[in-house]
């Protein structure tokens, strides 16, 4: 089988077969039909083998992974994932982890009710971005920007165990055989909060995922917001697999810095916060409250208890 058939025949039905999509993969571009009074929200990642994955990594959940991280940009956005288009460089054609990359992609994409439009493929080292395109009723979009002065400070799941998982994966800790499944599965498998990004439309003030770090992507809201904050540690919310597994000094650690838990941190106005806990219960995600925005710019403050907290943030740089 040659190299454009191979690729035709793995991805050509990738994901969920959506209506609005008029001309897919086939042509020199894809053709949609953008749902009237709704934005059109656009997101890019891209994952290279050595920075973002090991070379042995399982290729399905690299497929997984790299549809779920786009998704989730959607929906710290409060969009409707819609969309995928893949380009992917290959060192070489390996039928057999293309299969499984292709299918892990398409599984994820299909859960999330998104199609694979179009991409590129070319040769050199391997290397995986992924745009992905969702629509939000126009004018409802969270974004960074808005958290305001006095603004309650939230995260969804928990934090921390995406990054047990990677020390796992490279064999840095030892963790108990009841927990290592669950802190396998967020590193490899993490969930794009699709829903809840939705419901948060007209309650969150401001939001987005985090990838990098909680401490350190906080920073992008204040930033953007023009606004301080502070946050209580003691607050952080962390699975019973983390503090089993670590010390609590390390796991604050993971918590703070560890990136890759891709939930959702934002922000909701004191007067909206008595229907947040209705407006979220059914979907069955805990979500804690972890501290207050403030207006000193830019200042990100911890505390534990009340006892300011000291923490120099090491997330991840992306160059």
């Amino acid at each position: 089988m040659g190299e454009f058939e191979l690729i035709q025949r793995c991805f050509a039905e990738a994901g969920r077969k959506r209506t609005d999509v008029a001309i897919g993969i086939g042509d020199d571009g894809a053709v949609l039909q953008v749902r009237e009074g709704c934005d059109l929200v656009i997101t890019t990642d891209s994952m290279v083998e050595g920075i973002h994955f090991f070379p042995d990594v399982d290729p399905r959940s690299l497929g997984h992974k790299l549809v779920a991280v786009n998704v989730s940009d959607l929906a710290a956005m409060g969009a409707e994932p819609c969309w995928l288009s893949l380009a992917l460089t290959l060192p070489k054609v390996d039928e057999a982890w293309l299969t499984a990359f292709a299918e892990g992609l398409s599984e994820t994409a299909d859960y999330y009710n998104c199609q694979l439009i179009g991409g590129d493929t070319t040769r050199g080292p391997l290397s995986l971005t992924m745009i992905a395109k969702g629509v939000v009723p126009k004018g409802k979009a969270i974004t960074r920007a808005g958290a305001q002065n006095g603004d309650y400070l939230y995260v969804t799941g928990t934090l921390g165990d995406a990054a047990l998982g990677l020390q796992l994966v490279q064999n840095k800790v030892e963790i108990s055989k009841k927990h290592r499944a669950h802190i396998l599965q967020r590193f490899h498998y993490p969930t794009a909060r699709v829903a809840l990004g939705q419901a948060l439309r007209n309650i969150a003030s401001s939001a987005m995922d985090v990838s990098d770090g909680l401490a350190g992507d906080l920073l992008h809201i204040l930033r953007r917001s023009k606004v301080g904050a502070v946050v209580d540690v003691n607050k952080l919310p962390m699975s019973q697999a983390l503090k089993d597994s670590c010390d609590a000094e390390q796991a604050l650690k993971y918590a703070l810095s560890g990136g890759e838990d891709y939930e959702l941190l934002f922000t909701v106005p004191e007067n909206r916060r008595g229907s947040l806990e209705v407006l979220l219960s059914p979907y069955g995600v805990p979500v804690t409250c972890i501290g207050r925005i403030t207006g000193a710019v830019g200042k990100l403050e911890f505390k534990q208890g009340e006892q300011p907290f000291i923490y120099q943030h090491q997330g991840f740089e992306h160059f």
